[in-house]
């Protein structure tokens, strides 16, 4: 069985996330604080745009927009990837015992041609955490630890 997490190239959404994230790089200081609900979660992708700017420029690089809203696509897949792993138990044990294997993709809208991305490139150190939800003072709040 295979269970695919799939991005789509163009994304207009990574596109909105990456113009934030060099927005409130102009800024400094994280800029001004998001308005609009979009903005908002526009600006929750802050982490995956920052990845996806970082690999691009690790060797002192300079990305466009363009080029890094293509990448954030693909680091989103493995965020989500890893999201799923860490949070679903029940995908987590069926990924463990190898009844389902999950893998990354991504669909180019123009060609409508799928790359795939594999497993994901850290899962032996994924699937050896432990994680869940605990509801403290009515907020979720992730526990994740490693398995000694």
């Amino acid at each position: 069985k295979l269970l695919v997490v799939l991005g789509h190239t163009k994304c207009g959404a990574m596109m909105g996330a990456t113009n934030t994230m060099l927005d409130a790089q102009q800024a400094g200081q994280g800029g001004a604080p998001a308005k609009s609900a979009l903005e908002k979660l526009l600006a929750g992708l802050g982490p995956v745009t920052e990845q996806a700017q970082y690999e691009l420029n690790a060797n002192g690089g300079s990305a466009t927009a363009e080029e890094i809203a293509a990448h954030v696509v693909k680091v989103n897949v493995l965020a989500g990837m890893e999201r799923l792993l860490i949070y679903s138990e029940p995908i987590r044990e069926k990924v463990r015992s190898g009844e389902v294997q999950l893998h990354g993709a991504v669909y180019d809208i123009t060609t409508g041609k799928v790359e795939f991305l594999g497993q994901h490139p850290r899962l032996p150190l994924i699937l050896g955490m432990q994680a869940g939800l605990i509801n403290t003072d009515k907020s979720l709040v992730a526990i994740v630890e490693s398995k000694a």
